[in-house]
């Protein structure tokens, strides 16, 4: 698969030009997502899985441990 090349940087990154960001790139039916510091790896999911899980997390079913 080749990679998306409009990789953009996440406005919670803060300003400036380090190297703590998030980047999200987007095709038809994938999303990417990557931290600047290490830009050959990067996460892909899909909008629908994505959005499930954000839904999980905050209705408190994700990342707990009791």
């Amino acid at each position: 698969m080749t990679p998306p090349a409009n990789w953009q940087k996440s406005s919670f990154s803060g300003g400036g030009d380090g190297n703590a960001c998030l980047e999200l790139a987007t095709t038809p039916t994938t999303l990417h997502l990557r931290e600047s510091d290490t830009p050959t790896t990067a996460l892909t999911t899909t909008p629908t899985a994505l959005a499930a899980l954000l839904h999980g997390i905050r209705a408190g079913r994700v990342g707990r441990q009791g």
